[in-house]
């Protein structure tokens, strides 16, 4: 038996950055939250002298510009490694404050720099900073965690906007030849299983990272199988877990229920991340860029776009590496950067 799971709609908002995306994939997905948006922010880094408009979700940071809302940016939350304040080089404003945000996606380190072109006010580097700080303090709700420390005295310790639906006792973990006796708890965002003889010996997985929920014959017997999904910068690895209840009609129960409760939860996703401003916000549909198909015909010889080029971390470096002798290729190249590979640099044609 399987449960099939609705995985068309992968999450990869808070996990990829992209350039220059359909105006569609600019919409708020289900779940995602619309939490500041400001009217007068420059890309320095990219488009330096545009006025564009930096909407700020639970997610990710969306920039595009105003004359030509294709030219776009989606920087997820999750790829970001760094966030700071520093002067940048402005065509509209001259030398001014500006945030950096340092991000890392598929092993290429991008760089962004964005400048608020209304001065004397930080709404730019408080709203971002702070709701990055709340997406860093709520992973439980997102990725799967091995061996946390998710009980106490016996209890699952609750997530703030989690509740318990059922706790189910007798559910063997079945990743070791002996298997492993515990304890489920099924909740609003998560599944959890932990020993009762070793708290510490636990697994949280999130409905949003369920690839794939089946019951399925092993070496134990009838088995509830859940599989978990391998995205982009994520902890989650694409794991195969086993579990095992008696009798069977208490696991086909307990496999309809965590079945259900995933079709509950993607309707309206909980992503955890808690931020609210001081000001009110104009209401969505008056911040939304309607998406319009173009009444064009696109043809086959344009180049391809290399918005991403603009903004490698090392973009504006001054002066070229020394030059070294790469045995793949049997030439002298420039020296890379830490992090970086050949085969890293062929693969971003593929972003």
């Amino acid at each position: 038996m399987e449960g099939s799971l609705d995985t068309e709609h992968i999450l990869w908002e808070d996990r990829d950055v992209r350039f220059d995306i359909p105006l569609r994939q600019m919409q708020l997905r289900p779940g995602e939250k619309l939490i500041d948006q400001l009217d007068s922010i420059e890309d320095t880094k990219g488009n330096n002298g545009e006025r564009g408009k930096l909407m700020v979700t639970n997610l990710r940071v969306i920039w595009h510009s105003k004359t030509l809302p294709k030219i776009n940016l989606s920087v997820g939350f999750n790829c970001v490694i760094n966030l700071s304040t520093r002067s940048a080089e402005s065509k509209l404003r001259g030398t001014t404050e500006a945030l950096y945000i340092l991000t890392r996606c598929n092993n290429t380190r991008f760089e962004f720099i964005f400048t608020n072109l209304v001065p004397d006010t930080p709404r730019l580097f408080t709203s971002v900073i702070a709701v990055f700080r709340a997406y860093e303090t709520s992973r439980m709700y997102r990725d799967l965690k091995l061996r946390g420390a998710l009980i106490a005295n016996k209890t699952l310790k609750l997530l703030p906007l989690e509740e318990v639906y059922d706790k189910v006792n007798g559910v063997w973990n079945l990743s070791s030849d002996q298997g492993n006796l515990g304890t489920f708890y099924i909740t609003n965002v998560r599944v959890v299983w932990h020993a009762n003889l070793n708290e510490t010996f636990n697994v949280s997985i999130p409905y949003i990272q369920m690839k794939a929920i089946k019951i399925r014959p092993s070496k134990f017997g009838t088995a509830l199988v859940i599989e978990s999904l391998k995205t982009n910068n994520s902890q989650a690895g694409g794991y195969v877990l086993g579990f095992r209840l008696d009798p069977i009609e208490k696991l086909n129960e307990v496999f309809q229920q965590i079945h259900s409760l995933y079709k509950v939860y993607s309707a309206n996703p909980i992503f955890g991340i808690q931020y609210q401003t001081e000001d009110k916000l104009e209401p969505l549909e008056q911040v939304t860029v309607q998406y319009q198909e173009d009444d064009i015909e696109i043809t086959d010889d344009t180049p391809a776009s290399d918005a991403f080029v603009a903004y490698f971390a090392d973009g504006n470096k001054q002066s070229d590496n020394e030059p070294v002798f790469n045995e793949k290729l049997g030439l002298a190249v420039e020296k890379l950067k830490d992090g970086f590979t050949i085969e890293s640099l062929w693969e971003i044609t593929g972003i």
